[in-house]
């Protein structure tokens, strides 16, 4: 195995090597434990303590314990993380990174960049992932477009599906109608191994107007895999994919009296398809990987007091190949490089096909020591529509007594205009990339996943060529002719800066506890704009996420918590709509009934507190869940 110099104890990951009488080094360990290695950093799995970088990871038995479908319950448990829903399960569920947009952050699942090509903003939609077959979640916090090109701004958000031998399986009622089924089968062979998932989760949710009476359900299928074989001593073919088929309802505006969001009877179908193959090779020296992805996604929004008919519907298509490699030039010295190229489509009931294409390629240089870490990098990308675009990032870190450590980065980001920003009817072809500037150093010691973890971080960033929607009402001249309703343009300047806590703690072998908290001040910064110097939108100044979990010694029994306490924000740019702060608890608890067979259940909401997280939108009450789960 890769990283078999390293010793890693149960609860800290610590890199231990040992020499022989001859000066040959010895082997202490010969495993990792996977929440102690991360990818996003690089692109390639790379031990944790190596990166200098604000990254965070959530492991399986994490996934497990916060029980449910709902992943937006997992994810606000990472520090900078903040997320607004358009009503109940299934709803739009935007995730917002240290004060970015939710569409300037990277989501790659399985390796698989998922973005819809045919939405305004290009972005990825939360409320359509449940969390039935992941095993893993990593955050990495701040721009970092060297490695991973357009979209990182605010960070990248790289999810894997787990890996079984054997079955897993689980399902669970609960309020408001509520089931969730997940099935996970799979066998793991020294040269081979594959595993096949599928799911159901179906609710009859809530108005999804929070002044509304009428149910808006949610439903989704879905099924997936992911497998390796080897081919020969080092080479391997992997390969994954992912389908899933939902339907969400929701609701309306009424632009006659009453006026705003209303009870209708609207709902989307939504089908995704995801898939990846390629070669891995690895020796004692090099990585190298190189694979195919496509990502398909297709939506149709309907109204039934208009006909069967959709009245709107897109498409949009992403396809990628790439090659991503890492080379040990000796014990210290490692270089990160890739290359890519990639086709995005994206076309609309009123929009006709159009296309862009993009290549890129990339280097990254670092120094790796027992106490010092420095890296360095640049990308280029060349793309159809606006040119090259150069991008450079830097990050180091020290270890300044036992396990504490000081690091630090800047990093560069940049998004590429979406093809709905640049080609439909809204359209401006001549739309330059967003870009950003990012800093943060911290004081750490550990990781979220070790025995005992403390860090602080101070972040900035600042964005610049931010696209917005101009309104073209009563004006013909400029930007807006043949844009009678208005365009798309880069108008924009934003800053986020603020402080990450988080403090995690083994208190015993059966009793951990874990909190998160943040304090950001994001604000328009656009020179003469109109909101210059308001919070942007939907951006809570404080947040945070404390949680514990006990196993007692009563038979198994396992108990835990969770409180989720969130500021104040604004719901628009203008800073007019306000939204309260809140504070919301969750009680759950697990039981062992045989061996390999549990039973679960929670209380979320416990003191059925009414917020919102978006201007008009609904949330649920307080709500109870149980089911069983196995694994044999």
């Amino acid at each position: 195995m890769k990283y078999l110099k390293y010793l890693v104890f149960p609860l800290v990951g610590v890199p231990v090597s040992a020499l022989a009488e001859d000066g040959k080094e010895v082997v202490l360990a010969d495993r990792v434990r996977d929440s102690y290695i991360t990818v996003v950093a690089t692109g390639l799995d790379t031990v944790l303590d190596r990166t200098s970088q604000s990254v965070s990871i959530i492991g399986k038995e994490e996934i497990d314990a916060v029980q449910g479908p709902d992943i937006s319950r997992v994810l606000e448990r990472l520090p900078g993380v903040s997320l607004a829903r358009n009503g109940s399960l299934g709803g739009f569920t935007g995730l917002f990174v240290r004060g970015a947009n939710s569409q300037q952050v990277l989501v790659v699942v399985d390796g698989i960049r998922v973005a819809d090509a045919a939405s305004p903003g290009g972005g990825y939609d939360f409320g359509n992932l449940m969390t039935g077959p992941i095993g893993k979640i990593e955050l990495l916090r701040g721009s970092n477009s060297v490695i991973w090109g357009s979209d990182a701004i605010g960070g990248i958000i790289a999810m894997t599906s787990r890996d079984v031998d054997g079955v897993e399986a689980s399902i669970e009622y609960g309020a408001r109608q509520t089931v969730n089924g997940d099935l996970t089968a799979g066998i793991q062979r020294e040269s081979f191994g594959v595993v096949l998932s599928g799911g159901y989760t179906e609710t009859d949710g809530f108005s999804s107007a929070a002044a509304g009476t009428e149910r808006d359900g949610f439903r989704q299928s879905r099924v997936g895999g992911r497998g390796h074989v080897d081919l020969a001593p080092g080479l391997s073919l992997v390969a994954s994919g992912r389908y899933a088929d939902g339907r969400t309802n929701f609701d309306g505006f009424a632009f006659v009296p009453p006026f705003g969001l209303i009870d209708t009877p609207e709902f989307t179908d939504t089908e995704e398809i995801s898939a990846r193959v390629g070669l891995h090779y690895a020796d004692d020296s090099l990585d190298v990987s190189a694979g195919y992805s496509i990502y398909d996604i297709d939506r149709a929004n309907f109204d039934p007091r208009f006909g069967t008919a959709p009245g709107f519907a897109a498409n949009g298509r992403q396809q990628r190949v790439e090659l991503k490699g890492a080379w040990d030039a000796s014990s210290h010295i490692r270089l990160i490089f890739g290359a890519d190229h990639d086709w995005s489509r994206f076309s609309t009931t009123f929009d006709t096909p159009k296309m862009a294409n993009a290549t890129s390629g990339h280097a990254l240089l670092g120094w790796h020591g027992d106490d010092v870490n420095l890296a360095a990098g640049v990308r280029i990308d060349d793309h159809s529509g606006f040119g090259s675009e150069l991008s450079f990032g830097a990050n180091g870190s020290v270890r300044i007594a036992g396990d504490w450590r000081i690091r630090a980065s800047y990093g560069e980001g940049f998004k590429v205009p979406s093809l709905f920003q640049l080609f439909s009817d809204f359209g401006n072809d001549t739309l330059q990339p967003e870009r950003s500037r990012s800093y943060d150093i911290a004081v750490e010691m550990g990781d979220r996943n070790s025995g005992l973890h403390v860090a602080i971080s101070a972040f900035r960033r600042d964005t610049t060529n931010l696209i917005d929607f101009v309104s073209c009402f009563g004006v013909v001249g400029g930007i807006c002719v043949n844009r009678p309703f208005g365009t798309y343009d880069n108008i924009g300047k934003a800053r986020a800066e603020g402080i990450e806590l988080e403090l995690g703690a083994a208190i015993t072998e059966d009793l951990r506890v874990q909190g998160a908290y943040t304090y950001l001040k994001a604000t328009d910064r656009t020179q003469g704009g109109f909101n210059r110097g308001n919070e942007l939108a939907r951006r809570p100044r404080h947040a945070a996420t404390i949680s514990a979990d006990w196993e007692t010694p009563l038979a198994g029994l396992a108990l835990g918590g969770d409180l989720r306490l969130v500021g104040r924000s604004f719901d628009d740019g203008g800073n007019f709509t306000r939204l309260g702060g809140f504070v919301v608890a969750t009680a759950r608890a697990s039981v062992p009934l045989c061996e390999g067979v549990e039973l679960f259940g929670r209380v979320e909401n416990i003191g059925n507190k009414r917020y919102q997280t978006a201007a008009g939108y609904g949330t649920s009450g307080r709500s109870a869940f149980f089911g069983v789960r196995g694994r044999f």
